[in-house]
């Protein structure tokens, strides 16, 4: 199941109440799509600045889900590991916090943890191996660009591309 779309969020100014609302209710459609689907995963993709923070925490607000900053809560469960065990255990880490939040729907903000070289992750694989058994709605800081997802730069220590992603896209106009 493939779904795509954009969303219009002016950083230039605070978002009228109709603007943020569509944005919201685009977001939940998304996630609807998203409840159907063998990986339960929807990308918010866009570049820093364009507002995905923002428009994460409305709509955890208003579904009333977790809002998880996940660089901060795993980064505290990474800390007292060796760099090897790091490795081996953060894919376990992560599901062991999500399961502190029994809700259908998980919202992920700050995932670039998951890109460290060292790490030695696939972050899209992990992001759909968690979404496997809830909806996971996730910050994606990089492009959606002729269905190839990208994060940071070529030749960036943390680049990352994957063609044709299976995960539902919702791509934040820059």
């Amino acid at each position: 199941m493939q779904y795509y779309a954009k969303i219009c969020y002016f950083q230039s100014y605070t978002p009228t109440n109709s603007i943020k609302t569509m944005n919201i209710q685009l977001l939940e459609h998304a996630i609807t799509q998203a409840s159907q689907a063998y990986f339960r995963l929807v990308l918010l993709v866009g570049v820093a600045g364009t507002g995905k923070s923002n428009l994460l925490r409305d709509v955890a607000n208003s579904k009333n889900v977790p809002l998880i900053n996940l660089n901060l809560e795993l980064s505290s469960k990474l800390i007292d590991l060796t760099p090897q065990h790091r490795s081996i255990r953060i894919s376990g880490l992560t599901d062991e916090l999500l399961q502190e939040h029994p809700q259908p729907l998980v919202i992920l903000d700050n995932i670039e943890l998951l890109f460290n070289p060292d790490l030695k992750q696939d972050p899209l694989r992990l992001l759909q191996g968690i979404s496997r058994n809830r909806t996971i709605l996730a910050s994606w800081n990089g492009s959606f660009i002729q269905r190839r997802l990208t994060y940071a730069a070529v030749g960036h220590p943390e680049y990352f591309a994957a063609d044709n992603p299976d995960a539902i896209i919702v791509e934040m106009a820059s």
